[in-house]
Order: structure tokens, then sequence, then C-alpha cells
């Protein structure tokens, strides 16, 4: 029970092969693809996410995180369905919507799943690799990163890349539902949130839930009736206060729309950050760099979602040493550096004969992806529902949804676009936002590193709801008095 609270969230969504088809022949032929239907098909992905957006944040309330999964799953599985049976690109673009949706539902359910149920310890691991996994191919939503490629997404589509037959873009397609039916198989044998348990005022469900997550099953452990405390104080505090589970909750306080602005400033960045360029439009960024072959752009992809992969795992791995304000800031640095440097050999390098400037050119676009993916992708789906108190949780995630999609449907629209007149000043224009951005993150970001989700009330309220000692401190104790048993 305890391996599938870490994993279970990790394979909710699916895997969207998006860079991969936009470089396959067969794919921009039979659709008779220019730079704008290239965008649609992509950002049609995005339309289904705004929609999902406003609506799912009511029903993961409603019917629990768990439930609200599964049927995230369900219409997944539908859209993979008609995308792979596209037979012109009306269909296509409609299946896209639905799979935005579905996927997007999953990404607003999931984190605040994760972030209910894992123990403290595990929760910047679990969240982070919700995330990260993207890489692999079955993995979060991601829409910034829509598990835009993935190892296996990469991988399948170079392998279908030699097929002349419309087969080389519809086995990716299909492929995409394999991780769709794993979460319908799983997700009956996960548990359920316990803050979601102990709100409908099933307390020894929420209970049972703890014990499992923090002392394999104890239930009179210290940590475990220590924590269930803290939650129940901080729901009456939250309930005797008048906070509802409405959308006009988020709204209604201060501190609500402090939580929610800074969700929103997770998703605009993110989306913003550079890092969309190659996960749509890696064919056109290696085209400009003077790399053209169609197998060779598809054999780089590979190689840089594996590199990918690894700096994000690094960077998962840092993230509750160095918080993920601070390792979000040494992302942006290190990816504003290399995103100047893209435009700079670009520009120098673009049209030229030089193998080893345009090899040059190849080589920072992989650490400016590298730069991303070590910070931006583990903290994009951990500190929006940690940020977030119970009452606008699931809303608010829908807020921070509604504005990735957002973002991400203004970026994917615009970028083929930029990159085909302006070319090398795109990612010039992109690094000075990043400057911007870095600002406003050193200022307005509050640590949210070593505290459960209740004590970080203390950090955007000035007060903590609960008089139990924060529950870091009473596992070190546990811990040292345990040491000196032995």
């Amino acid at each position: 029970m305890y391996g599938y609270n870490r994993l279970a969230g990790a394979w909710i969504p699916l895997w969207i092969p998006s860079n991969g088809l936009n470089i396959l022949p067969s794919y921009i032929d039979y659709f008779h693809l220019t730079p704008a239907t290239t965008g649609l098909n992509t950002a049609s992905l995005w339309i289904g996410g705004c929609i999902a957006g406003v609506t799912w944040g009511k029903v993961t309330d409603v019917i629990g995180r768990r439930p609200a999964l599964f049927w995230a799953a369900i219409l997944s599985l539908i859209a993979v369905a008609l995308q792979t049976a596209a037979q012109n690109i009306t269909m296509f673009v409609i299946a896209r919507i639905v799979l935005g949706f579905g996927i997007n539902a999953s990404g607003l359910s999931g984190p605040a799943y994760l972030a209910e149920t894992l123990p403290l310890h595990w929760r910047g691991w679990g969240l982070g690799l919700f995330n990260d996994l993207y890489y692999v191919g079955g993995t979060t939503w991601t829409l910034l990163d829509s598990l835009a490629g993935g190892l296996i997404a990469a991988g399948v589509t170079y392998g279908t890349s030699f097929m002349e037959s419309t087969w080389a873009w519809r086995i990716p397609s299909l492929i995409q539902g394999v991780f769709s039916i794993l979460c319908i198989v799983i997700i009956p044998f996960i548990p359920k949130s316990p803050r979601w348990l102990l709100f409908q005022g099933r307390r020894e469900e929420a209970h049972q839930v703890l014990a499992q997550t923090y002392s394999n099953g104890d239930l009179a452990s210290t940590v475990v009736l220590s924590q269930l405390k803290e939650i129940e104080d901080t729901f009456e505090y939250e309930k005797n206060a008048g906070e509802t589970l409405s959308v006009t909750q988020i709204f209604k306080t201060r501190t609500a729309r402090k939580r929610v602005l800074l969700a929103i400033s997770v998703a605009v960045f993110s989306s913003v950050a550079g890092n969309v360029i190659a996960a749509y439009y890696l064919g056109s960024m290696l085209t400009n760099a003077g790399i053209t072959n169609t197998t060779r752009q598809l054999q780089i992809n590979i190689i840089l979602n594996a590199f990918c992969l690894i700096c994000s795992v690094l960077g998962t791995y840092y993230i509750d040493s160095w918080g993920r304000k601070m390792t979000t800031v040494i992302s942006t640095v290190l990816l504003t550096i290399f995103l100047f440097l893209v435009g700079a050999l670009t520009k120098v390098f673009g049209n030229s004969n030089n193998t080893s400037g345009v090899y040059g050119t190849v080589a920072m676009i992989f650490l400016s992806q590298g730069a991303y993916s070590f910070g931006w992708t583990p903290v994009l789906f951990l500190y929006p529902p940690e940020v977030l108190n119970y009452p606008i949780r699931a809303n608010g995630m829908g807020v921070f949804q509604f504005f990735l999609n957002g973002a991400g449907l203004l970026i994917i629209l615009t970028m083929p676009i930029a990159l085909f007149i302006i070319g090398w000043k795109t990612y010039m224009i992109n690094g000075a936002w990043d400057i911007v951005m870095l600002i406003v993150i050193l200022y307005y970001w509050i640590e949210t590193k070593g505290k459960t989700l209740e004590e970080i009330d203390e950090l955007i309220e000035g007060k903590k709801h609960s008089d139990v000692p924060d529950l870091e401190q009473i596992i070190r104790e546990e811990a040292r008095v345990e040491k000196e048993k032995h």
C-alpha cells in the first residue's frame, strides 16, 4: 500500500508523443500541416485542459480524489481511441481536446491526492517523480512538458518513423492507452486521501490511511496521532472561519488570493520559461541549428529525453534539502544563460556548414532543457498543492490548470510563427523574460520544505491552527529515542 501511495499518481495520466509526431513526415503529409495547423493540432490539448481546469475541481471535491483520477483515465482512454482512428484534422483535433481534458483532470486530481496522502518525508519525492517520469513515457500530465516526448514516446516514434503508412503516427497514438489501462486497473487498490476522508467525517478510515503511510499500519504511533490531530484542528479552524469548498472561496480572503497567485505563478512561469520550444518544436529548433535529417532529429529526441530524465531526478533528489524555491532559482538561472547561448549560436551557425558550431548549438539546447528539468519539472506539481489549503486545493488546482493551459496555448500557437519569422531572436526574448521571472520568484515565493500541509498555513497566514508540535520535530525526536535504544 505504501508503495502504491508513492507511485500510483505517476501512472495516472498519459504519454503524448507530440514532439516526435511533429517530426514525422507521414503525420505532416497526412494532415497537410502548415505552421498554423501544426500549432492547432498541438494546442488542442490545451483547449481541453482549460475546460478541465474550470470544471474538474468541483468533481474532485465531491466524489473524492481517487474516483476523480479513475474517471479521468477513462476519458483519456476514449480520447486515445478517437485519436488513433482519426480520418481528418477535425477528428484529430477533437480527440486531442478530449485527451487534453482527461490528462488535465488527472493533473488536477493527482497532485491533490499525492500531496494529501504521502507522508511528509516522501511528499517531495512523490510529487517530484509525478512529473519527472514523463521523460520515461507514462507519467503525469505536464501539459507544459506535456509528456511531450518521453523515452518510450521518442523510442516508439523513432521506430515507426520508417513506416510509410499512417501507422507511423497511429501506433504512437494507440500506445498512449496502455497507461490509462494501467491506471484503471491500479486505482481501486490505492487508499483514499486521508484529508478527504476526514473532511467527510470518516475519521477511522483516515486514521487507517495515515497509519499505513507513516508507520506501516501502527495506529498508536505518535507521528500518526499527531498528524491526525493537526489535520483535525486545522479543519475545525477552517470550518469555524466559514471556509467552504465553493469556487468563490479562492477569492474570498487575502491569504486565499495569495495562495492562488502562488499557484498561478508556477503555471505561467513554467509555461513560458523556455522548455516548450523543445517540448513541441524540437524539429524546428534543430532545423534552425542546421540539422534537417528526420532520422537524426528523432535520434536526438531520444537522447534528449534520457538526459532530461537524469536531470529531473537529480533535482528531485535535492529538492527537500535545498528547498523548492532555491531549486527553482538555480534551474531558472541556468536556463536563462543557456537560452541566450542557444540564440547566439543559432544566429551564427544556424545556416552554416560548420559542424562544430551546429553541434555546439545542439549541446546548448540539451543544457537548456536539462536546466529546466532540474528544477521546474519536479516543482511544477509539487509547489501548487502545497501552498493551497484544503478548502481551495481542488478548485485552486483547477485555476492552476486553467492558467497552465492558457499560457501553454498562447506559447504553442505563437512559437512556430516566432521561430519561422524571427528565428534565433525567439531565444533572446525568452531569456529576457526569464530574468523578470527570476526576480518575482526570489521576492514572492515562500519555502515549504519540511512542513506538513497544515504547517504551511503559518508561512502564509502568520499562524498555525493546531497546538501540535511540527511533525518533523516529532519524527526527529522519535528517531533519536529509537537510536538510543539500540
